[in-house]
């Protein structure tokens, strides 16, 4: 019973919350990565709007926008996420 109670939680339990952990871990570290590539590039000089395309470029291409999506996005000051919300939101 003890070995087959523990081969159960082994992969029934812990296996799977090992696997979650080291997915959110790699989604944080993909978030850093990008974070760095900004900062690097914005603190090499880099004009501001050039800074975020190559930052763009480091984003993994399941999650990555589109150039188009993101000149939408920089040229209403960021408040193209944030409109739908404003308009939700009782006055």
């Amino acid at each position: 019973v003890g070995t087959f109670l523990g081969i159960l939680l082994c992969y029934g339990l812990i296996g799977p919350i090992a696997s979650n952990m080291a997915k959110a871990a790699d989604e944080e570290h993909a978030y850093l990565h990008v974070l760095r590539v900004l900062i690097f590039s914005f603190l090499k000089g880099t004009a501001p709007i050039m800074a975020v395309e190559v930052a763009r470029r480091a984003i993994p291409g399941h999650v990555r926008p589109t150039f188009q999506e993101l000149e939408k996005a920089c040229r209403g000051g960021g408040s193209e996420s944030t409109a739908p919300a404003a308009e939700a939101a009782p006055a």
